[in-house]
């Protein structure tokens, strides 16, 4: 039994000194396009604010247009992007706001 306890405190400090060591990896960023928009509807995505419908819209945004992603998740849906100026733009210089992920898709380069 006491071996039991000696390995579970190694175990538990170890694991403690490797999170703490461990390098954070940094999120880098997605190139993704608007996409799955309802033609016969609205056919927009709206670019807001801040990631809820009671924000702001800031623009529309149509088919294809080309946004960045600032996290690599979606928060309660939403996610926060820079906007592109196309395929090629790198230059991270456009307007930010927040989108229904739902309408993004991965850019195929």
């Amino acid at each position: 039994m006491k071996t039991l306890k000696t390995l579970a405190k190694f175990l538990a400090i170890t694991t403690v000194a490797i999170s703490i060591t461990a390098p954070a990896m940094a999120y880098s960023g997605e190139k993704m396009l608007v996409c799955r928009l309802n033609p016969n509807g609205d056919n927009f995505l709206a670019f807001r604010t801040c990631g809820s419908t009671n924000c702001r819209m800031k623009q529309k945004l149509g088919p294809g247009t080309y946004v960045f992603t600032m996290e690599p998740y979606a928060i309660r849906g939403w996610r926060e992007v820079i906007l592109m100026y196309g395929p090629n733009d790198d230059s991270y210089s456009g307007p930010s706001g927040w989108v229904y992920g739902k309408y993004l898709c991965p850019a195929r380069d």
